[in-house]
């Protein structure tokens, strides 16, 4: 029983765990999923003579329940697809065609830090840029022995916040924090509100719960300009026009206050700025809202008094409102209506959003990334790849680029600016990643990587509040080394002596849990490793707002807010700035085969995802003379793809729906929707508009 980092020989656990795991049949191990996927699943893998035969749910976890989602019931595909790198590899090729040859590690890690000495040498430690993101979610193999290497180098920082700052940012200007209350108190709401979110898609574990509650009795109502499988569900599908969901929230507001549905005795007591709130809501009535939403005014007051008069009721938004210019204005409309409610105050009431804030706050994470180590250093965000890569006038310009944990030329906008600015010649790349992916394909040196039930990690969820310990379960194929390994030897390349930069895995996981945070209480390394899980030692009955106490400057909900006025913003809930311009709003989803970028690759998943396309409301078809199954070209100034139409109802008029992650089109080049799309900024919180691009699409001649 051991730490199977590759190649850095074996971390022996206690004798305790040794003797916990005999618990397990003798060739099964306990793991969990490390996607970004709200779920974070708990799994069991079977492993017969060294190779891994079987992979499952956990029954045991309270949240996997012993299942697994489409993707990741294949994920043994991925483990042994012949397509996998397994040793290091270095172009030989044109950047972007995928030429490489194979060398040892001895070779590439020489290579790599004399190239990086020498970038140092030259332009300054800024001009290197770590590139990563959840491909990896967990502890320490997301973020620990890189931060301490980057940090202690004075690389260029990454503001890795394309996803989930802007929703905490927005919620934090009201609330203080950006997670909410614990998801699984749907159980008790009587008004489940999904907002922005597809649930049986993309938190398909919390799908059951919420079902459950409707069955007992609560109402479900999904807001989403898409009707989505989710929408089809529930009792009441709100289609509002992308991007308006604060002008939803300031109509809903308006009601309240207007008829008297406010609790005024909990707003009195535990938040700031209600009479200031109430003069602005004066000129947001649903009448005038009606437009800017798209909503007839009578079912703006209808949603109101529903919401003003169900108790418990909870809102669950997670990332879908966030992906807008006015993204973090949304986030902070939206939760001024629990203030305002007084749902706080009762069992399954409130909002839940994101519980990673919660993991990460009981985690020593210091002690994890060593942040008192690091040299100053320029923060550079990773929307803005395309651009810092092809500024000239960036001092210093991005001379290397190390991309682990993300494929930024499939996830980031701007796709075809990225990759201009990845074949630069000057520009040396180094990926680490388990496929050839649309990135690596432009690298100077690609690494293998290991999957998931190769390495030791720690996994907290923001989507639940159970913790996870996932438990190598076979040796690595080939060469492959986990993150936390790689960086081990990149600092004895570099000659780097500090004895922090060569922690193990276990060492830092056992640091992490050792914070003496009251939510750990009783959660040790030792007792994951034996059951593979355990829940945040957080009350059942957990809610942290009954009573106010805000974790905001003021110690109160702030419906006005210093803090944002103080950075430029409205210090008042607001529409905020909605896009709108000529051509269909395009808006993109997930898809259940594909996660992203990833298992595209592997056939029965390409297979099941389909040639890329483009989906219309039959209206917007007719008037460009498209029919079913038309070759398309969707495009606007940034570039263009090439696609077959769809047609369906799901849409409004004026709306076009894309699959995210890059699917092969017609002609069976792999492209994706961040083509079309852009870096515009988000309000505040460091996010992009995604959903804020228009494109105009006509039949492909």
């Amino acid at each position: 029983m051991a730490e199977k980092c590759p190649r850095n020989g074996f971390v022996p656990v206690s004798a305790a765990a040794m003797v916990h795991a005999m618990t397990l049949q003798d060739n099964q191990v306990k793991g969990a999923c490390g996607h970004d996927c709200p779920d974070t699943c708990g799994w069991v893998v079977t492993v017969e003579q060294g190779r891994a035969t079987a992979l499952v749910g956990d029954r045991d976890h309270p949240f996997t329940r012993g299942t697994l989602c489409a993707k990741v019931n294949h994920y043994l595909d991925r483990v042994y697809h012949p397509e996998r790198v397994l040793h290091p590899l270095r172009r030989v090729g044109p950047k972007g065609s995928g030429q490489f040859e194979r060398v040892t590690w001895d070779e590439a890690l020489a290579d790599i830090a004399a190239r990086w000495q020498a970038v140092i040498a030259e332009h300054g430690a800024e001009a290197i840029l770590p590139y990563s993101s959840a491909g990896v979610q967990g502890l320490v193999q997301q973020a620990s022995l890189d931060m301490r290497l980057f940090g202690v180098l004075g690389a260029s920082r990454l503001d890795r916040n394309i996803c989930g700052a802007v929703a905490s940012a927005g919620m934090k200007a009201t609330l203080g924090v950006g997670t909410g209350i614990d998801p699984e108190q749907v159980s008790h709401a009587k008004l489940i509100v999904l907002w922005g979110t597809n649930t049986v898609v993309t938190n398909l574990h919390y799908w059951p719960q919420v079902k459950a509650a409707q069955k007992a009795g609560a109402t479900l109502v999904v807001i989403d300009p898409v009707r989505t499988r989710t929408a089809e569900e529930a009792d009441w599908h709100i289609q509002l026009l992308p991007g308006s969901d604060a002008a939803l929230a300031m109509a809903v507001m308006h009601v309240m206050q207007r008829d008297g549905l406010v609790d005024e005795d909990y707003v009195r007591a535990h938040a700031l700025g209600y009479d200031e709130l109430v003069r602005k809501l004066a000129d947001h009535s649903p009448e005038a809202m009606s437009p800017i939403i798209g909503l007839p005014a009578a079912d703006i007051e209808r949603f109101a008094r529903l919401y003003a008069t169900t108790q418990p009721s909870l809102l669950r938004p997670l990332i879908g409102i966030e992906h807008h210019i006015n993204g973090a204005m949304q986030f902070r409309a939206v939760s001024c209506l629990p203030v305002l409610s007084g749902a706080f105050r009762h069992r399954g009431g409130g909002i839940a959003r994101s519980t990673h804030a919660l993991h990460y706050a009981a985690l020593d994470m210091d002690a994890v990334e060593r942040p008192d180590t690091w040299k100053p250093a320029r923060t550079l965000n990773m929307r803005d790849l395309g651009k810092d890569l092809c500024d000239p006038a960036l001092d210093p310009p991005v001379k290397a680029l190390m991309v682990y944990g993300a494929n930024p030329a499939s996830t980031i906008p701007n796709q075809n600016l990225i990759e201009r600015g990845l074949a630069r010649e000057d520009l040396f790349t180094v990926v680490h990643d388990m496929v050839l992916t649309d990135t690596a394909r432009f690298a100077d040196y690609v690494l293998p990587a290991t999957s998931q039930i190769e390495h030791l990690d720690l996994s907290p969820a923001w989507g639940h509040l159970y913790l996870a310990l996932n438990r190598p379960a076979i040796d690595p194929p080939g060469e492959a080394l986990c993150n936390t390994e790689l960086f081990r030897r990149l600092a004895k390349a570099l000659g780097r002596e500090e004895p922090w930069l060569y922690d193990s895995d276990e060492a830092m996981i056992r640091t992490a849990l050792a914070s003496g945070h009251p939510w750990l209480e009783g959660i040790t390394y030792d007792r994951l490793w034996n059951e593979g899980h355990a829940r945040l030692s957080a009350p059942e009955d957990w809610r942290p707002f009954a009573e106010g106490n805000f974790p905001t400057p003021s110690g109160k909900a702030e419906l006005w807010s210093e803090t944002l006025l103080q950075m430029g913003q409205e210090p008042l809930p607001d529409v905020g700035a909605i896009r709108r311009e000529a051509g269909l709003q395009l808006i993109t989803g997930k898809q259940v085969p594909v996660l992203n970028s990833a298992y595209g690759h592997i056939d029965i998943h390409k297979k099941r995802a389909g040639t890329l396309f483009i989906e219309l409301d039959p209206a917007d078809a007719e008037a460009r003379g498209l029919s079913e199954g038309d070759l398309v070209r969707a495009h606007n100034r940034l570039g263009e793809i090439h696609g077959l139409c769809r047609i369906s109802q799901r849409l409004r008029p004026g709306i076009a729906w894309m699959p995210f992650g890059h699917l092969e089109d017609a002609s069976g080049v792999r492209r994706g929707v961040n083509v079309l799309t852009d870096e515009a900024p988000t309000d505040w919180g460091g996010g992009t508009g995604y959903y804020d691009a228009f494109v105009e699409v006509e039949l492909l001649d």
